[in-house]
């Protein structure tokens, strides 16, 4: 049941410096041992250690046992939901800017594409968003993220797996939702589909993670799609094609 109480635990969890950074450091989707937390976050192991067991006990955090090691991952999109609006509302004029974990790029990158959780933020996701409105091929983000058959023949001609989505959004996931973008405050698409397009991306070879930080290269291949799929010219440097 919902609660006040439940709200202000939350609250006071993802309050403190360490544990924010923790959780904005997972925000990508990647599983992280608490070694590597430890610095990210600042603080000594053993800190890190029990920021890591109230996070857990709350439910923002889930563990993954693997040999010898203990990874820690955000507990599920909902987690890095409620993030990405508490950035959002950070980020706003009069709020003192949080401090940023600095794991990879500068922040122009980050703002160009980045990873939030299992799916695409940033400047791309977002002009991507206003694409799909703009020819119809999704509903208006304010009352939903409906996707039209128009919707589901394109993103299907691109390498979008649609069905899979769909399979994945019976297990208790929503298939197409607005998602606000902390640095443009406008929504991008999340939910399941919202991740099979950026798995799309990944293998077809347009997008790239970068090691070590949330922000997304895209490639040249990458950019032509862009342009030619959604309309939206190069903007900075690209990154090589992979090998």
């Amino acid at each position: 049941m919902l609660t006040t109480t439940g709200i202000a635990e939350i609250g006071a969890l993802v309050g403190d410096p360490a544990r924010i950074a923790i959780l904005i450091a997972l925000m990508d989707g990647r599983a992280l041992t608490a070694a590597e937390l430890a610095k990210v976050a600042g603080v000594t192991p053993q800190t890190t250690s029990g920021h890591l067991g109230r996070l857990t006990e709350a439910g923002l955090l889930r563990v993954q046992p693997q040999g010898r090691h203990r990874f820690h991952r955000l507990a599920s999109s909902t987690v890095a939901t409620m993030l990405e609006g508490i950035m959002a509302v950070a980020s706003e004029p009069g709020h003192r800017r949080p401090r940023k974990v600095r794991t990879g790029p500068r922040d122009a990158a980050m703002r160009r594409a980045r990873c939030c959780y299992d799916h695409l933020a940033g400047e791309v996701a977002v002009a991507i968003a206003d694409r799909l409105i703009e020819r119809g091929y999704i509903g208006d983000m304010e009352g939903g993220c409906d996707l039209t058959n128009e919707g589901t023949a394109f993103l299907r001609s691109i390498g979008v797996d649609v069905d899979a989505a769909t399979t994945r959004a019976t297990q208790g996931r929503l298939f197409c939702r607005p998602c606000l973008d902390w640095s443009e405050r406008r929504p991008h698409v999340a939910g399941t589909l919202g991740a099979a397009f950026l798995n799309a991306c990944f293998e077809q070879g347009w997008m790239r993670p970068i090691e070590g930080s949330r922000a997304v290269a895209i490639t040249h291949p990458g950019q032509r799609a862009l342009d030619v799929y959604f309309g939206i010219e190069h903007e900075g440097r690209c990154a090589s094609p992979p090998n």
